[in-house]
């Protein structure tokens, strides 16, 4: 009886001790992974992520994104960079790009590129392939990677509805101001474009040498268009 006892006894310890073990190596394991994670979601994480990424080719990789958001969706624009065949343009700084010169809107893209490196862009020109929609650039600024849908306006009413053809492309979209246009007009046409795409988080406006940026939380603050059209005309 006695024998048995004491054998329980140590039986016992030996279970408080293994479970104590087990534990300790989860909460070290645990650790392990948080801090896997903690690296990865760093800046350099992401480009070392990228670099290791197989390419699959601009169709592939252009219609992934489609289907990603948020740090995935950055980390895409990233892969693209880093991995896509992007050429330097000769005689241009910071403009690299990924179409020929035969392309019929290069000359249109190249101009609105030129604008946007001298507000400290480093821009990539993206192909279009078939069958997918996708938009004209990304650009890379501080470390910041945005893709932008090019729209060149020319005509005097024409904003609002090259806007809305950008739906689908990207939720940022490049307006390349060619013309005169009415300050108030085009303030409640971004408006609206803010209205019916949810998705919508910039619109970025070239006119001259001069470089305007409009988010959601402008435009849906007070005195929207007042002071649009202030900073529009300054």
């Amino acid at each position: 009886m006695m024998r048995t006892c004491s054998f329980s006894i140590v039986y016992l310890a030996f279970c408080s001790l293994l479970c104590t073990f087990a534990l300790r190596m989860n909460k070290a394991i645990t650790e392990d992974i948080i801090e896997e994670y903690d690296i990865l979601d760093n800046e350099d994480s992401l480009e070392w992520l990228a670099a290791e990424s197989l390419w699959r080719g601009f169709t592939d990789e252009l219609q992934e994104l489609h289907y990603l958001k948020g740090a995935k969706f950055i980390n895409q624009l990233r892969l693209i960079v880093h991995e896509g065949d992007f050429q330097p343009i000769e005689g241009e700084t910071n403009i690299f790009s990924a179409i020929s010169e035969q392309s019929p809107d290069y000359d249109n893209l190249l101009n609105a590129a030129r604008k946007a490196v001298e507000h400290g862009n480093k821009v990539y020109i993206l192909p279009n392939p078939k069958g997918i929609r996708t938009a004209d650039f990304i650009f890379e600024r501080k470390g910041v990677y945005k893709m932008f849908d090019l729209k060149t306006i020319i005509g005097k009413n024409s904003v609002g509805n090259r806007l809305l053809e950008s739906i689908g492309q990207t939720n940022h979209v490049l307006l390349n101001m060619a013309t005169n246009y009415d300050p108030r007009l085009l303030a409640k046409d971004i408006q609206i474009y803010f209205q019916v795409n949810s998705q919508a988080r910039e619109v970025l406006i070239l006119k001259g040498n001069k470089e305007l940026s409009v988010s959601r939380q402008f435009v849906m603050g007070k005195d929207y268009i007042k002071m649009f059209i202030k900073r529009y005309l300054k």
